[in-house]
């Protein structure tokens, strides 16, 4: 038992614009939509925590702040942050699914466990295996010209992993953008194509196969997250490898994709695993059943950012790098004191303890859209 005690949790509702809409298989987004948790303690201690729900994968903004003020900050009140799974079981067990929220309570609870001991949150979590990795960013205007301007820039900065958001629009507008970046960039440029479950299963090998020309690094969800069976039959017969990340939310469920090989790579996402340590439980399965793994994120902030930069830090293994890149190349602004470690074209793990990153309140009280539920 350690020497201190939570005092209070603080809820803020944030909306941030995005510099251009995105749009997805299963939807279009213009902004960032996140709660933002404040855990203190009675020796002055502050931990930050961030849910980042997308109401057509996990669930709303509005639910979860209420899940974390109405339904857990009543069972941490006084008790001690340092015992992490104790809070994370307790939540569990008087809150049906929610999983951002929980995110957000192990991130703040890890944050100030780390900065009482020292260490950062991949320590606590297991170790650093890696201070930086490749970022990926997702091409998602249904503005292509300004995509391609996007791009030309970025690849400046020395971003060279590019995620295609296909099945919003027609086929032929997938394989032409596709196409063209190949065409553009040649073998430098890493293209991997994400369909946010936008194919209808009797459709997608046909798809797929057009888009195999173009030597994607992957595939990521083609189909809808509860056709399993079509996704493990396309991994079969597709020869690129296909990515579950809808399909794959927790150890649960990636328990089920490894035993019926639903699919070669799993997406890692603190968000929908409901936290770092889930999460990381999900990269053991899949290794232990030679799947591979990325780094995904939802609509984030630079602080939960942060806390994806710490769980892929912690991964053993990771060949496919991340995507973090919402608070450096999506949002207008973002929340940090500091920006966000991005860096030619990678994703530094922050330094320090806990999870080494600050929040700038003025920035909470900028992009407020709700009072903060205290």
């Amino acid at each position: 038992m350690s020497d201190h005690k939570i005092q209070d949790l603080h809820v803020h509702r944030i909306l941030i614009p995005a510099k251009a809409v995105h749009s997805h298989g299963s939807g279009d987004v213009a902004g960032i939509h996140s709660v933002i948790i404040e855990i203190t303690t009675d020796t002055g201690l502050s931990g930050w925590g961030e849910a980042s729900p997308w109401p057509v994968f996990t669930g709303t903004a509005e639910g979860n702040a209420a899940a974390l003020h109405t339904y857990l900050r009543p069972h941490l009140i006084g008790q001690d942050p340092v015992q992490v799974e104790l809070h994370l079981a307790m939540a569990n067990k008087v809150l049906v699914g929610h999983p951002e929220a929980k995110a957000a309570l192990e991130m703040a609870l890890l944050d100030i466990t780390g900065k009482i001991s020292g260490l950062s949150v991949c320590e606590l979590v297991g170790g650093k295996m890696r201070d930086d990795m490749g970022l990926s960013f997702s091409v998602a205007n249904p503005d292509f010209d300004a995509d391609l301007e996007d791009i030309a820039a970025m690849w400046e900065d020395g971003v060279r992993i590019f995620k295609f958001k296909t099945g919003f629009a027609e086929h032929s507008f997938d394989v032409m953008r596709t196409e063209k970046l190949r065409n553009l960039y040649g073998d430098e440029i890493d293209i991997r194509i994400d369909y946010n479950q936008g194919l209808a299963a009797y459709d997608a090998v046909r798809c797929i196969r057009d888009l195999e020309a173009f030597r994607p690094t992957f595939i990521e969800q083609p189909v809808k997250m509860h056709e399993r069976d079509a996704l493990a039959h396309i991994t079969q017969v597709i020869d690129t490898p296909i990515m579950a990340d809808e399909s794959v939310f927790d150890p649960q469920t990636a328990l089920h994709g490894a035993q019926n090989r639903i699919a070669d790579i799993f997406s890692l996402k603190v968000m929908k695993s409901g936290g770092i340590r889930r999460a990381l439980e999900v990269a053991a399965i899949a290794r232990a059943a030679g799947i591979e793994v990325y780094g995904g994120c939802m609509f984030e902030t630079g602080l939960a950012h942060a806390a994806g930069a710490h769980l892929m830090a912690a991964v053993p293994d990771l060949k496919l790098q991340c995507e973090f890149y919402m608070a450096t190349y999506y949002a207008q602004e973002d929340i940090l004191t500091a920006p966000f470690p991005v860096k030619q074209g990678r994703v530094y793990v922050p330094e320090g303890s806990g999870l080494g990153v600050d929040v700038d309140r003025d920035m909470l009280k900028k992009y407020a859209v709700a009072e903060v539920l205290q």
